[in-house]
């Protein structure tokens, strides 16, 4: 279902949703942020990292649910500090546990959510129902949000943060506890906000998959601090001229050859052979496949760009930690 026609957000007229200046949160002798810089521009960026990274904290000092300790954040280029109220105006949120109010009917919910952001009762009441239909949810809407499954809580969070047409959505980890069949559509309701609505979203999550389908920018956050920040399509480039090679024997012989071309190859925990060939096919593999008289059982190009680099730079944070 197509979301209303109203609701598109302005078209941003600043560079950055997100600017961020050696942004810091301590909790007593504990840092949860250590000096976040980052500028990001609107799209779909992912928050990626390990559970207690400091995702769901960088993003609650942003929406001043928690104090920065230090350093300065804007959001669509006001100041958190001093224009919080008009900040919140134009962002919606869903946050990682549920945020329903017991004994409320959905659309009763959702409603009375608008109303907080402004809305007049009847329009509120409107514009509840077209944000429901948005996210899927029939007769659903009409029982209580006590008896909600958790795929229909997830749906509940994404109407209300959208009611009142904000210009970002902030979604932490909005798929967790839906089937592989949820995720998808919750996925896809999510895209649909960016790529037909224009509306900015910063998706938290630590699972790969979710970021991968659908942000176009990515930054990994290890134990408060900025690993990795830039566009998916530039991490997957620098991976392009990577394979791995499965043989049944003669890795020796193989690693060996590799080398001798020059190219950078590892013998993996799995029997496989990384290697690192720097050409943008995966012919000339093939050709010294061909030239040793290796016939390999697969031939694996451009191993998950995202994957490795999450993983080279959480290994880099435990070795720094």
């Amino acid at each position: 279902m197509a979301i209303p026609g109203h609701l598109v957000a302005l078209d941003p007229v600043e560079v950055y949703i997100i600017e961020t200046q050696q942004l810091t949160k301590r909790y007593a002798e504990q840092t949860a942020l250590d000096a976040v810089t980052l500028n990001i521009p609107p799209g779909v960026v992912g928050l990626l990292g390990p559970n207690g990274a400091g995702k769901s904290t960088f993003m609650k000092c942003l929406l001043q649910l928690q104090p920065i300790s230090h350093g300065a954040a804007k959001l669509l280029g006001r100041d958190v500090g001093r224009e919080g109220r008009e900040i919140r105006k134009r962002i919606g949120y869903t946050p990682e546990q549920d945020c329903h109010i017991p004994g409320m009917v959905g659309c009763e919910y959702v409603t009375y959510c608008a109303q907080l952001c402004g809305l007049p009762f009847q329009a509120a009441r409107q514009r509840a129902h077209e944000m429901l239909d948005f996210v899927g949810m029939g007769q659903e809407r009409y029982r209580k949000v006590d008896t909600y499954s958790t795929g229909m809580k997830q749906r509940l969070k994404l109407a209300q943060a959208i009611v009142h047409d904000p210009q970002i959505v902030f979604m932490d980890e909005p798929t967790n506890g839906l089937d592989p069949k949820g995720q998808g559509q919750m996925l896809d309701l999510v895209q649909s906000l960016w790529n037909v609505h224009g509306i900015s979203i910063v998706l938290s999550s630590h699972l790969l998959h979710d970021v991968d389908r659908i942000c176009d920018r990515i930054v990994i956050i290890a134990q408060g601090r900025v690993l990795v920040h830039d566009t998916l399509e530039n991490l997957k480039a620098r991976r392009r001229g990577a394979a791995e090679i499965v043989v049944a024997h003669r890795h020796q012989e193989l690693l060996g050859a590799l080398q001798r071309k020059g190219w950078p190859c590892e013998l993996l925990s799995n029997g496989h052979i990384r290697v690192e060939h720097q050409a943008d096919s995966l012919n000339p593999v093939l050709e010294l496949l061909d030239q040793t008289g290796l016939a390999p059982l697969e031939l694996i190009p451009s191993p998950n760009a995202l994957e490795e680099t999450f993983l080279q730079a959480l290994s880099l944070s435990h070795a720094a930690a």
